[in-house]
């Protein structure tokens, strides 16, 4: 019997999530301890799983397969192809370095880190299951956690932000449901096996047209899709360092891949006929992503609107319903996860040390602390799509696929692209050059322990930016695969 890699990859945070409840709350270096290796753990094996993974074979790979309520169709099913390798790649490294950086977490500490963990476990259900079944459960245990860190550990109007962010999500969820089990009750089907389901089930294109539209704007909540998107970036300001380096690195890319995964994989007609209009909508959030960020004074709330913005890229490559289209939006999904990761990672240090996060009270912070001030830049420069970075890469290939299909469309999202320039470099401008304003001088620059999770981050998008044939190669035949190329 192959050793079950996936179900190891899952297990570690929710046996590190159960030993954490039994460790009394004081032992609060011994709880960051357990948690830091269950990170380490799934990090170690998602590489091993991406180093074995055979990029030339389009099925599903690593496949585990428990039967649990046979009459239904509800199986415990967990397998990879091009789509997900790289996605629990991204969470195991955003989740290790988020650990890292939580590591100065004194207030209910034993709290914190389990719902990190109990978070993250939905992530990696979401991202290996085949099943719609979990697929929805995974997907509810990845949204609740979320409620709770921004309550308790969050800033900035937290309760408002939580409750919006929970209620929209759970929208998300109950039309994604509707919608799953409307395809259960079609002729042929009664079962959740998302392979069984296409290989069984013969879809009307009357069918495929309604239940498209149903789970795009099931999962369109969560890759907050205009104008679905109001939950983000007030999610994303409220949240604390870690919670939105999952939120914006790893959460909102569970919208984007439940579009591919469930979405395009049954329903391909039905993506196609819709196509135009996602990417309209993914227009919309390019654009309006773009202006409204030139206009925020707080970097989170930059970085939010910022992150719609960039969501509309990827939610662009899939209206084009072409392979480079979905290569460019996978490899947006996962550049975008890492710089996200990277920008709340340096804001949050900076909140800590100067309380404030205001492009008016801050100045001078490259003088104050030129690592931290490195870093947010690098993660700046990849925002605007720098080449070498990871997301110039993925962006071309958005762009290239968009102009082929939608001329008009693909002109517009360029000329966006370049505002994301401008306030981005206003940003950094204000922020760390100029005089040091009276805030910026309590900024102390980060100690060696606080440098590896950013340093990873960096590493990371500068390796998959110079060499993003890497990345491609996991992902080319899969794309292939799912449009029928």
């Amino acid at each position: 019997m192959p050793f079950p890699i996936l179900s190891t990859i899952l297990l570690s945070p929710v046996i590190s999530l159960a030993l954490i409840l039994l460790i009394p709350g004081r032992y609060e270096t011994l709880i960051k301890m357990v948690a830091f290796v269950a990170a380490a753990i799934t990090l170690a094996l998602s590489i091993k799983l991406c180093l074995q993974f055979d990029f030339t074979n389009p099925a599903f790979q690593f496949v585990e397969h428990v039967e649990w309520v046979k009459s239904y169709g509800i199986h415990y099913s967990n397998a990879v192809d091009g789509l997900n390798v790289s996605m629990i790649l991204l969470t195991s490294i955003v989740i290790f370095c988020g650990i890292l950086v939580s590591w100065s977490v004194k207030f209910r500490t034993k709290d914190f880190f389990a719902n990190m963990l109990f978070l993250v476990s939905g992530v990696f259900g979401v991202f290996m299951t085949t099943n719609l079944f979990f697929f929805f459960l995974f997907y509810e245990i990845a949204v609740i956690p979320m409620y709770l860190l921004i309550v308790i550990w969050g800033s900035t109007n937290k309760e408002y932000a939580a409750m919006k962010l929970t209620l929209y999500l759970l929208l998300g969820s109950a039309l994604m449901f509707a919608g799953f089990l409307y395809i259960y009750s079609l002729p042929g089907a009664h079962t959740f096996d998302l392979i069984q389901l296409k290989q069984n089930v013969t879809f009307s294109l009357q069918d495929q047209k309604i239940l498209y539209l149903g789970l795009f704007l099931g999962f369109g909540v969560l890759a907050a899709c205009f104008p679905f998107h109001v939950w983000s970036p007030d999610g994303h300001v409220a949240a604390p360092t870690a919670a939105s380096m999952l939120h914006a690195g790893v959460l909102m890319k569970l919208g984007a891949y439940g579009i591919l995964r469930v979405g395009v994989y049954l329903l391909p007609e039905g993506a196609r006929h819709w196509a135009h209009l996602i990417a309209i909508l993914a227009l919309c959030n390019i654009v309006y992503g773009s202006f409204v960020a030139t206009q925020q004074k707080d970097m989170k709330y930059i970085i939010g609107y910022s992150s719609v913005s960039h969501m509309g890229i990827v939610l662009l490559g899939i209206a084009t319903m072409t392979p480079v289209g979905f290569n460019g939006a996978i490899f947006q999904m996962f550049s975008h996860g890492l710089m996200t990761a990277l920008f709340f990672a340096c804001v949050g240090h900076i909140y800590d040390q100067c309380h404030t996060r205001k492009l008016d009270e801050l100045g001078g912070l490259s003088k104050q602390g030129p690592v931290i001030s490195a870093f947010f830049i690098i993660a700046g420069l990849c925002g605007l799509g720098l080449p070498g970075m990871g997301s110039f890469v993925a962006e071309l290939l958005v762009t290239i696929a968009a102009i082929s299909s939608y001329p008009v469309i693909g002109m517009v999202s360029i000329i966006a692209l370049l505002v994301t320039a401008y306030y981005v470099l206003t940003a950094i401008q204000k922020v760390f050059y100029g005089p040091v304003s009276e805030k910026s001088s309590h900024l102390h620059d980060i100690n060696f322990f606080q440098f590896i999770p950013r340093a990873i981050l960096v590493g990371c998008l500068i390796y998959f930016g110079v060499f993003p044939q890497t990345f491609i190669q996991w992902i080319s035949v899969s794309t292939r695969n799912l449009l029928g190329a």
